[in-house]
């Protein structure tokens, strides 16, 4: 039986068929492909690919060329020699088998060739000398090639009409897995046992500002109350009510008061005089602002001799302080802007990175910072009722290629999937989790998670060789040893025409159909 491999025989740019036949001289029985040269060509001729079919045939090599000229190509269609245009075609498309002999075109006929009708005498008296053929013999003749002919189309219709449908039910499996990888400046390439990928430190030199209101107080003086308080005279006297005299309130607290300037209270019971007043140093800022009839005590031996009352409320009394910086403001401040240096570092960075590389947001950190560079609006103590930093910083941050961490994941998945199923690559999801370390030397580890679906393998065309014209007996216990199937789930096969006890003879006529486990 000719082998299936093909023998590979490249040629070169105007090798003669000589050369090839010599070279086709050393095989036997097998396949052999010409590959014609990329560049140039060889065999040009239409005898060339005779002379080269000849040999071939000679040695039961079964033929075939790999070429792109296209002259070539129609000399190989019409001596029925398959051409392809890829090594690969040639593996997955069938091979012609050739004609057996080699014809000619009437246009390629000799010149000196005599015409037919001038042998129509010869002729006509060899058809003579022959006789007429009987009638028993012609229906004899005719019988015969009837019968063969029903019986060729039988074989043909046995080949070629049989038809087998195959539903498989592959095996399935949820594959995941959780794993910590670790990137470091120092690694140049993937490493997959040891959970290493290659990392990068970016750097940025970025400058902001930001304005915080402050929280410091600081006293100034406090304003004085002022308003004016009516005496009255208890006795027939005159009474003298010198300045400075103190007045105090009688409810809770005592707030005090003085008078601002001397007055004489007329002679009389209930003779009265309107005196001017203020609060007193101990009861300043707005606490001295007391309402009407508030202030109703005379301090001193005057209270015997006189009453005093207030008609309206006083007023003017403020306790003064104003914002000041504190050192804790300063350092709120730095700390927010400090952020912002860093967010913005991370933004100009990121806009560098193509789609698979990603900046480890955990790894973000000032590298550099000068005094010079730092710029307060307002130092510690100052009035203000805000606070302003203008600042420069260098910022540094760890860059990865997220491919690289995916390929660790997968190979994890991999090499923990069962050995008679495959990932299915389109199934695989891949998620990087939180960082857990951080070394300022270079190096951050995170984890990483992965699924993947893992199902039975299946080669159709093998299983579609290995099952044609085989007994249905046999063709559950070959699609099992070529197909990894569902444990639960049994191969359907149906045949048309139902009453075949055999697979079809040719592979194309056995369809498969491939499911997956639910």
């Amino acid at each position: 039986m000719m082998s299936r491999r093909a023998e590979y025989l490249q040629l070169a740019a105007g090798e003669d068929v000589n050369s090839v036949r010599d070279r086709l001289s050393f095989i036997r029985g097998k396949r052999v492909l010409l590959i014609w040269p990329e560049v140039g060509t060889a065999l040009t001729r239409k005898l060339d690919l005779v002379l080269v079919q000849r040999e071939a045939r000679r040695r039961a090599v079964q033929l075939a060329i790999v070429t792109h000229d296209p002259q070539v190509v129609q000399h190989a269609d019409e001596l029925g020699i398959s051409a392809f245009e890829t090594i690969g075609d040639s593996e997955r498309k069938r091979w012609r088998r050739g004609r057996t002999r080699v014809f000619t075109m009437r246009y390629h006929k000799p010149e000196d060739e005599p015409e037919p009708e001038a042998l129509m005498d010869v002729a006509s008296r060899v058809r003579a000398n022959q006789g007429s053929p009987s009638v028993l013999r012609l229906f004899v003749e005719r019988a015969v090639l009837l019968i063969l002919v029903m019986a060729a189309v039988l074989t043909i219709a046995y080949v070629i009409m049989p038809s087998a449908s195959i539903t498989l039910t592959l095996a399935r499996q949820a594959m995941s897995v959780q794993t910590t990888i670790t990137a470091d400046v120092n690694q140049a390439e993937v490493n997959v046992e040891d959970r290493l990928i290659p990392a990068s430190r970016l750097r940025a030199t970025v400058q902001t500002s930001g304005t915080i209101p402050t929280t410091g107080r600081q006293a100034l003086g406090d304003l004085l109350a002022i308003g004016v308080v009516v005496f009255s005279n208890k006795t027939d006297q005159t009474i003298e009510i010198p300045a400075n005299t103190s007045l105090s309130t009688s409810a809770g607290t005592p707030i005090l008061f003085k008078t601002i300037s001397s007055a004489t209270l007329p002679a009389g019971i209930g003779q009265q005089v309107e005196v001017g007043i203020e609060a007193m140093p101990a009861s300043s800022g707005s606490v001295g602002n007391v309402g009407a009839g508030m202030i109703n005590t005379i301090v001193g031996p005057l209270d015997a001799l006189a009453s005093v009352i207030n008609l309206t409320p006083t007023t003017g009394g403020e306790t003064r302080s104003f914002a000041s910086v504190t050192q804790a403001d300063r350092e709120r401040l730095l700390a927010i802007v400090r952020a912002q240096l860093q967010a913005l570092a991370y933004d100009e960075m990121r806009a560098s990175l193509n789609p698979s590389q990603l900046l480890i947001i955990e790894t973000i950190r000032i590298v550099e910072e000068r005094s010079d560079w730092t710029t307060y609006s307002h130092n510690v103590g100052d009035l203000s009722e805000s606070l302003t930093l203008d600042m420069r910083a260098v910022i540094e941050a760890l860059m990865i290629d997220d491919r690289f961490a995916r390929q660790i994941v997968f190979a994890q998945l991999s090499a923990q999937k069962p050995p008679s199923l495959a990932l299915r690559a389109d199934t695989f999801t891949y998620e990087r989790g939180p960082v857990s370390a951080v070394d300022p030397q270079g190096q951050a580890t995170f984890s990483a998670s992965g699924q993947a679906l893992a199902v039975g393998e299946i080669n159709v065309e093998r299983l579609r060789d290995s099952l044609a014209g085989r007994p249905l007996s046999d063709a559950g216990l070959i699609i099992v040893q070529n197909a990894n199937l569902a444990a639960d789930v049994a191969p359907q096969i149906i045949i048309n025409p139902p009453w075949m006890t055999h697979m079809p003879l040719l592979p194309l006529r056995i369809q498969v159909n491939v499911q997956e486990q639910s």
